[in-house]
């Protein structure tokens, strides 16, 4: 039993947050795609960013004022260009937008982060975004989370938000978010966008130790198409209005805040993953007999990025050999002999053994995840047993399907 409970708000949930989305004219489309984010005070601040190095300009923006500062009171976002790759003037594009977004809601620029999604290689398109900055500022409010998530989206299907809260000695404590993230998407991280509020007061040190342990937990665990992007960015900042002490030490409290801030990026991370471009199924990975964490995921997110398990999902076959093979070649050491793996309830190898099993029911059984409701039942469950060590963990990807080749050569077509 969790300790907290979903409520609705989204990333304006916790207290002393405001959010809005607008459509500024950087999407061909004509759909939203500008957002804001604002902490009515200075709020703790912590990010995660791409390991690629070819990067947008918003991420380099971002890590250079965390290291100066790790607060802020405001996230901009914008969708359409990526701004990668865009050399010095896509560095100009993301200093000036921080510069006129901050005059006109009389804040530093230095204490506003960044983001960007869209075509890589493409500027903002500085004129508009400009002249949408008064427009997104008139209608910052406490109801404009669904707004703000709608405005971060590219590819996406859905648009995807959550919020939690817990009780810390008598009062409410929340953690609220969007993200985005659909294609590109591979572990360190992906093609993904995530910004995460919390009304906790947490010490700077604390609070980026936290993030990332729930990152590498989430969205380090998930893979689509095994291409990792030049944008990856999750921000997280906790505002201390909830009133509740400060946060400072490892303990009861911090492990409750920490879980909780895990369990809203696994959210992000699944929702990410099922809604991977093309996809018609969420796949879920659980690797167990391990001898520590870090090789269970290992093994969990070759599997979950192996195209060849991910084709064979797709088409409905239950390949359990596409699945060892992706097992094998982790690069974890176990010994074959004591392998067990299963498809849902389909146990299909035991103690390194092929058994018989109804493999037209398990087809089925995968027909069914296809057709499944979203959210509830369509996922497709892989467990893989490599011993009888403590270390466990997950990753989750899709299937892929001949929309997802459509949709990539189309893309800036």
């Amino acid at each position: 039993m969790s300790d907290w409970q979903v409520i609705t708000g989204g990333v304006t949930a916790p207290k002393g947050y405001r959010a809005t989305g607008v459509t500024a004219g950087l999407k061909p489309s004509g759909a939203p795609d500008l957002a804001l984010i604002l902490s009515d005070v200075d709020a703790i601040a912590a990010g995660v960013f791409t390991t690629s190095q070819v990067r947008a300009a918003c991420v380099d923006y971002c890590r250079q004022q965390l290291e100066a500062k790790p607060s802020a009171r405001a996230i901009l976002c914008n969708a359409g260009q990526a701004n990668a790759v865009t050399g010095s003037l896509g560095w100009q594009d993301a200093v000036e937008s921080a510069e006129v977004l901050g005059k006109t809601l009389n804040i530093s620029p230095e204490s506003i982060l960044l983001a960007s999604t869209g075509v890589i290689g493409k500027r903002i398109k500085m004129d508009a975004l400009k002249a949408a900055i008064p427009q997104l500022v008139s209608t910052v409010s406490t109801e404009g989370g669904e707004a703000a998530a709608k405005a971060i989206v590219t590819t996406d299907l859905v648009t995807k938000s959550i919020a939690l809260e817990t009780q810390m000695g008598d009062r409410p404590v929340r953690i609220g978010g969007i993200a985005k993230g659909s294609g590109m998407i591979h572990p360190n991280m992906a093609t993904m966008l995530s910004f995460v509020t919390c009304d906790a007061a947490v010490s700077p040190p604390l609070w980026q130790e936290m993030l990332t342990r729930a990152v590498n937990r989430s969205f380090n665990q998930i893979t689509v198409d095994g291409d990792t992007s030049t944008n990856d960015t999750v921000i997280a900042l906790a505002n201390g209005q909830s009133r509740t002490s400060a946060i400072t030490n490892a303990g009861v409290e911090a492990e409750k805040l920490e879980a909780m801030l895990t369990e809203v990026c696994v959210y992000f991370a699944k929702a990410i993953a099922r809604d991977g471009e093309g996809a018609t199924c969420l796949m879920e990975v659980q690797v167990t007999g391990t001898s520590d964490e870090a090789s269970a995921n290992k093994i969990a997110k070759t599997i979950a990025g192996s195209s060849l398990v991910k084709s064979a999902i797709f088409g409905r076959d239950p390949n359990w050999g596409r699945i060892a093979g992706a097992a094998g070649r982790a690069g974890v050491k176990f010994e074959q002999e004591q392998l067990q793996i299963k498809l849902g309830d389909f146990l299909m190898m035991e103690n390194g053994q092929p058994l018989d099993f109804d493999r037209a029911a398990a087809s089925e059984y995968l027909k069914q995840r296809a057709a499944g409701e979203y959210l509830k039942d369509d996922t497709v469950l892989i467990s893989v047993k490599v011993g009888d060590g403590g270390g466990s963990g997950k990753a989750w990807g899709c299937d892929l399907s001949y929309d997802y080749v459509k949709i990539n050569a189309e893309y800036t077509t």
